[in-house]
C-alpha cells in the first residue's frame, strides 16, 4: 500500500508524523480512503448497521492533539465531538459510529423513499438532506421534508407544479386527510394513503401483492432465499444489499454476496467485513458477515 509506505517514511522524521502514522495504524489501514501529502488531511470508510458506506473526512492542525479534527461527512448534521489532548483517532472513529447508528431510521426512511417513489432530479439522493422531491402525477411534485429526530412522524410537504389548480387540489387533500399518518406505515404508503392516489414508482420497481418491493438477487436469481433452518434469521428473506453505484444498483442477498466474494482472490477481510468488487459493474462493495457465514 503506497500510502503506508509514504505515511512510514514521514513517521521517521518528527513525533507530529509517528503519532498520526500509529494512530491510523489503530483505526486500521484497511479503513483509509484519501490520505494528504503531509499526513493532515485523510479519510476514513466504515459501515453503518444496515451496510451502507459512509466517508468521515478529518483535518488536522499541526498542533494536534492539543487542537480536535476538523470532520466532514455526508450526514445531516455533524455530532458534538468530545476531546481531550489523550484521544486518539480510533476515538473520533467510535462516536462517528454512534452517531451513524442513531441517524438509522432517518436513512432507512429515505431508502424506502428513494428506491419506492420517483425522486426528481436527482441522480444520487443525498444522505445528507432531510428533503426529497418527489414526482406525484399530474405534472405536480412533493417537496417532503423528513424530520431527522422523528424520521417516521407527519412531515412537512410542499407541492408544486404549473397548474394552480392541481396544487391546490394537492393541498386541499393533503390538510383533509394528513391525520391518517401512522408512524406504523411506511412513507410511501402514508403518502398514497392522504392523497387517495398511488404515486409514480421509478423504473425497474417491482411489487408483490402486499405492496412490499421485492427485487432479484444479482446472483441467485431468486427474489426470497430458501426457508432453511441453517440460514436462521434470513430465512425466507427478501434482498438485503444494494450496489451504491446508481447506475448499477443490482440488488444481492447479503449472504449470496458473501459467499460470491469468497470465491474471488482479490476479496480483502477485515474482521466482520469482506471488501471487493460488484459482480455487475466491479465498483467496490463491502459486506457485514453474518455468524454463521464467518471463517474460521
Amino acid at each position: 500500500m503506497k500510502e503506508r509506505a509514504r505515511c512510514e517514511e514521514l513517521a521517521k522524521s518528527s513525533s507530529f508524523y509517528r503519532k498520526v502514522y500509529s494512530e491510523i495504524e489503530e483505526v486500521g489501514w484497511e479503513s483509509l480512503r484519501r490520505l494528504g501529502g503531509d499526513l493532515t488531511f485523510f479519510s476514513f470508510h466504515t459501515l453503518d448497521k444496515k451496510g451502507r458506506a459512509h466517508i468521515l473526512e478529518l483535518q488536522l492542525d499541526r498542533d494536534y492533539p492539543k487542537s480536535p479534527p476538523s470532520l466532514s461527512a455526508e450526514v445531516p448534521y455533524m455530532f458534538s465531538l468530545e476531546w481531550s489532548t489523550s484521544s486518539r483517532l480510533k476515538d473520533v472513529m467510535h462516536q462517528f459510529q454512534k452517531h451513524l447508528d442513531s441517524l438509522q431510521e432517518f436513512w432507512s426512511v429515505l431508502d424506502d423513499i428513494d428506491k419506492s417513489l420517483c425522486v426528481v432530479d436527482a441522480k444520487q439522493p443525498s444522505r445528507a438532506s432531510p428533503l426529497r422531491r418527489i414526482h406525484a402525477g399530474n405534472e405536480c411534485s412533493i417537496i417532503a421534508h423528513i424530520n431527522f429526530n422523528d424520521p417516521r412522524s407527519l412531515p412537512e410537504c410542499r407541492f408544486i407544479g404549473p397548474e394552480p389548480i392541481a396544487v391546490n387540489n394537492f393541498y386541499m387533500i393533503w390538510r383533509r386527510n394528513s391525520k391518517k399518518w401512522s408512524k406504523g406505515k411506511s412513507f410511501p404508503e402514508n403518502l398514497e394513503c392522504i392523497l387517495g392516489a398511488e404515486l409514480p414508482k421509478p423504473p425497474g420497481f417491482i411489487q408483490d401483492e402486499d405492496d412490499h418491493q421485492q427485487v432479484e438477487c444479482g446472483i441467485c436469481y431468486a427474489q426470497f432465499l430458501p426457508t432453511d433452518e441453517e440460514l436462521g434469521a434470513k430465512s425466507g428473506t427478501r434482498t438485503d444489499y444494494t450496489c451504491e453505484n446508481i447506475s448499477c444498483n443490482k440488488s444481492f442477498h447479503s449472504i449470496c454476496l458473501t459467499d460470491w466474494l469468497r470465491s474471488i482472490t482479490t476479496t480483502r477481510q477485515s474482521f466482520d467485513v469482506l471488501f471487493g468488487n460488484c459482480p455487475y459493474c466491479s465498483d467496490p462493495v463491502a459486506v457485514k458477515i453474518n455468524n454463521m457465514n464467518k471463517i474460521d
